[in-house]
Parts: structure tokens; C-alpha cells; sequence
């Protein structure tokens, strides 16, 4: 009997992303031999090679490489018109997977993803924290959440909330070292550098007007942890880039003060990435409603209205 071909599609997207007949045996639980079959039987069926298969490894053929991407591109669009179906629906149900930023996705969107799912029953959520780049489309990530902008074409974004950045320092460290009043004077100062993916290290432009300003700033101490940064700030270390989000709570205390308030710095500003298609599924676009609802009202008004 002939198989169905959108499982034949399924089946041989995963051995490609697999890369071998064993992991695909052992992910299907069924055995290599099988896998080998069911391979032959796809390749006698189309009248083309779509594996080049040696003791150790597959690699994709011409004809296979075309079918793979064919194959994803097909099933994308059935997922995408059946998850545009079921967004008819009032409730969200299915799998939503959310990626999130270690620091801000423990406090903040966690205890925000937990209220949601308590609100709908239906739907089953798993969080994934990384601070690392990540693929969504390749990880089938639902949406991720981050502070600026990720350049990948094939993502679409909703602005959540706004969130300048600030340099500040503490009155104790201020009061000793003096307070810089021209971006050239940060070189000359101790500052706390805080190392994000692939940003240019100790590399910080502020802008006022039309003229931009690039500092390369040093210290004694430098972390990939921004919690730990915001510590040493507060410790007397030296001066900090952070966003607002972060230090709020500081500078109304007094704890920390902003320097250089007449220049500006590049926004933090938080987004929620999702894979581009035409329509979003309502777990998707309900999340994002409700985040912008808990962090920002003004920003959920505009996502429900886009």
C-alpha cells in the first residue's frame, strides 16, 4: 500500500536533520533495516536517488538536497493552515515554546508563562532559557524573547516594551573618581564591561544629535552576567551601560546615577520573535498579547490592533 506522502515528507526531513539511518532508527524506535526500507521504497516510488549512503555516513544528492527543501516548505505551510484553523478558537491549546534570556526569563517571563498556563488549561507550555543566538525556525521555537534586535529575515517581531539604556556609576565611586562630563572622558575612567554574544568587547556609542561617539572603554572587572555587572556597579566598581529595565529600582533610590544624560545610547527595547508566516496562531498571539498586557499596557493596545 502506498504511504502517506506527508509522513514519506516527515520522515525524510528527519533523517536529513538526523544524519543517519541508526539515530533515525532509534528516534522512530523502530529497526536501521527499516529505516533502510522504507528509505528504497520512497526512492523506487519518486525514480530518483535521494541519499548517497556509506558505512559510516549519508550525504544528500542533488535530487535529495531538492526534495528536502521542498519537503519543509510543504509542511511548514500544512502546519501553518491548520494552526490558522484551530486559531479560530477561543481557547489556546497545543504546545507553545517559548526561548527566553537566562536572567530576564527566571524573574520575569516564567512566573508570566505560569499565569498563562493556569489561565488555559489546554495548552501545554515549555520554556527553554539560553543566552546564547538561537535559531527558531530551526529549533521550532514558537516565539523567543529578547532585548533588541535579532537580524534574521525569516522572523517577524511585536515591540513589548520600550527600554532605554543609561550609563551610571554609584555616588561613592562618582565622588572618588569624578563624573565624566564628555563621552572622550569614559576613557579615562573605570568602567564595567559587560560582554554579550558576539558585541564588539568594551565597545560603547552614545549619540547626541546627528554626531555618534565611539569610546573604547576598559576596567578592572568585566562579566557575561548582567546581574553580576549591576552588582559591581552598585559595589562602587566603576560605570555601567545598562537599560532602564534594570535600573529603575537604583536610580530612584539614589544607589546608582546616571552620567552623560545628554547623550543617548541604543534602546534595549524587548521583543517577541516569532517565525514569519501569514497568520499567527492564537497561543502565539495571545502570549504576546498578554505580555504586552503585564509589561507595558500601551505596547498590548498596539499588538492587538497589528
Amino acid at each position: 500500500m502506498k504511504s502517506d506522502v506527508t509522513t514519506e515528507m516527515a520522515f525524510f526531513v528527519l533523517l536529513a536533520k538526523l544524519g543517519s539511518l541508526s539515530a533515525t532508527a532509534r528516534e522512530l524506535d523502530i529497526t536501521p533495516p527499516a529505516v533502510s526500507k522504507r528509505l528504497q521504497l520512497m526512492e523506487q516510488r519518486l525514480g530518483v536517488r535521494l541519499l548517497n549512503r556509506s558505512t559510516r555516513r549519508i550525504s544528500l544528492t542533488g535530487d535529495g538536497e531538492s526534495y528536502l527543501q521542498q519537503a519543509r516548505q510543504i509542511l511548514d505551510d500544512i502546519r501553518a493552515m491548520e494552526e490558522s484553523l484551530a486559531s479560530g478558537s477561543a481557547a489556546p491549546r497545543g504546545l507553545l515554546r517559548v526561548n527566553a534570556t537566562l536572567g530576564f526569563g527566571r524573574t520575569v517571563i516564567a512566573p508570566l508563562l505560569s499565569q498563562f498556563a493556569l489561565r488555559h488549561p489546554q495548552l501545554e507550555v515549555q520554556l527553554q532559557l539560553t543566552d546564547s543566538p538561537i535559531n527558531l525556525v530551526e529549533q521550532a521555537y514558537d516565539l523567543g524573547i529578547r532585548f533588541g534586535d535579532l537580524p534574521d529575515t525569516r522572523l517577524s517581531a511585536r515591540k513589548i516594551m520600550s527600554n532605554r539604556r543609561f550609563l551610571c556609576a554609584s555616588p561613592a565611586y562618582l565622588q572618588a573618581h569624578g563624573t565624566p562630563q564628555t563621552p572622550d572622558d569614559l576613557a579615562r575612567h573605570r568602567c564595567i564591561v559587560h560582554r554579550q554574544n558576539d558585541d564588539a568587547y568594551g565597545i560603547w556609542r552614545l549619540s547626541r544629535g546627528r554626531a555618534t561617539h565611539t569610546v573604547k572603554v576598559r576596567g578592572t572587572v568585566a562579566s557575561n552576567d548582567g546581574d553580576v555587572v549591576l552588582g559591581w556597579a552598585l559595589d562602587g566598581h566603576g560605570i555601567l551601560l545598562r537599560s532602564e529595565w534594570d535600573l529603575t529600582r537604583y536610580l530612584d533610590s539614589g544607589r546608582l546615577r546616571v552620567v552623560l544624560e545628554d547623550y543617548a545610547l541604543a534602546p534595549a527595547d524587548l521583543y517577541a520573535y516569532y517565525p514569519s508566516r501569514h497568520q499567527l496562531p492564537a497561543k502565539v498571539r495571545a502570549f504576546i498579547n498578554f505580555l504586552g498586557q503585564q509589561l507595558q499596557p500601551e505596547a498590548a493596545t498596539a499588538a492587538e490592533s497589528g
